[in-house]
């Protein structure tokens, strides 16, 4: 998948490389404090933990969604005192599916540093490949980490509004059918979706065991769902700009380089009660 993804035999091999960083990016949106705990209690050797909603987003604000991104100089002194900084390697993990180390991935390429791939299957891979664990505080080795942000990697609220209903783009809502058609929510006040996006969860690019799909496969599963829209003209959304970033990942492993993050996403849509919401399935 073009470097974006590792898995465990190969993160294994790297273990003990000065130039490689290890990021546990366990998560969990109902219980905050969850993943610490669980970093804390048995992790990959050598990781670093990065909190979703203190290191990988900014403070929520009044028009903001749940996640907002982090302000770019904030966030680089964070990788730069996780010891990310030029010619280091990061590898990012999760519990399994790799929705919030696709994050930090994004996170890393929007502020410049390309060399960053996803343990495929996340920590439940490498356990059950048998590989080390520790509950040891790793101390990290600072290093300068240089900025270089790519402004053109997301949208605001108003570009979305006046680029969702046009034909020349395409709007890709990652969140599971339910939600996005209406007919649950379980985290935000108001439920649907924006008019004129499209549904595609993410976990299409997964298959049962939650491990990543051949890379043909996700790249046709893809292709389908942009109807020859070109990467560089469609815009994936999620709840808050978190989940949305797996199938930013998947499309960079394809070759299907270009497509924007909406940042705020529903959560962001929804603060403003002008704008509209539409509910039901995908047409």
């Amino acid at each position: 998948m073009r470097n974006a993804l590792l898995s465990p035999p190969e993160l294994a091999a790297h273990l003990d490389d000065p130039d490689w960083v290890i990021v546990d990016c366990r998560f969990d949106l109902t219980r905050p404090e969850a993943g610490r705990a669980a970093y804390d209690a048995a992790h990959i050797p050598g990781a670093r933990y990065a909190d979703l909603d203190r290191d990988l987003s900014a403070a929520r604000g009044p028009g903001t969604g749940r996640h907002p991104l982090p302000d770019p100089d904030t966030l680089a002194a964070t990788f730069g005192a996780w010891g990310i900084g030029p010619g280091v390697r990061v590898a990012a993990y999760d519990a399994d599916t790799g929705m919030y180390a696709a994050r930090l991935w994004w996170l890393l390429r929007w502020l410049g540093h390309d060399a960053v791939a996803v343990l495929d299957g996340g920590l439940r891979a490498w356990r059950e490949a048998g590989l080390p664990l520790s509950d040891s505080v790793t101390t990290c080795r600072p290093r300068v980490f240089e900025a270089r942000v790519a402004d053109d990697a997301w949208f605001d609220s108003a570009a979305v509004a006046q680029l969702a209903g046009d034909p020349g783009w395409r709007l890709l809502d990652v969140r599971a059918a339910p939600r996005y058609a209406g007919d649950i929510e379980p985290i935000d006040p108001v439920a649907g979706h924006v008019p004129g996006a499209r549904n595609y969860p993410f976990e299409r690019s997964l298959d049962d065991a939650g491990r990543w799909r051949p890379v043909a496969d996700v790249r046709a599963k893809l292709e389908a769902a942009l109807e020859r829209v070109p990467p560089q003209r469609t815009i994936i959304m999620c709840g808050s700009g978190v989940t949305a970033c797996h199938v930013l990942l998947a499309m960079a492993a394809c070759g299907l380089d270009g497509a924007r993050l909406y940042a705020g996403s529903f959560s962001e849509w929804i603060r403003d009660p002008q704008r509209p919401v539409a509910t039901g399935p995908d047409p």
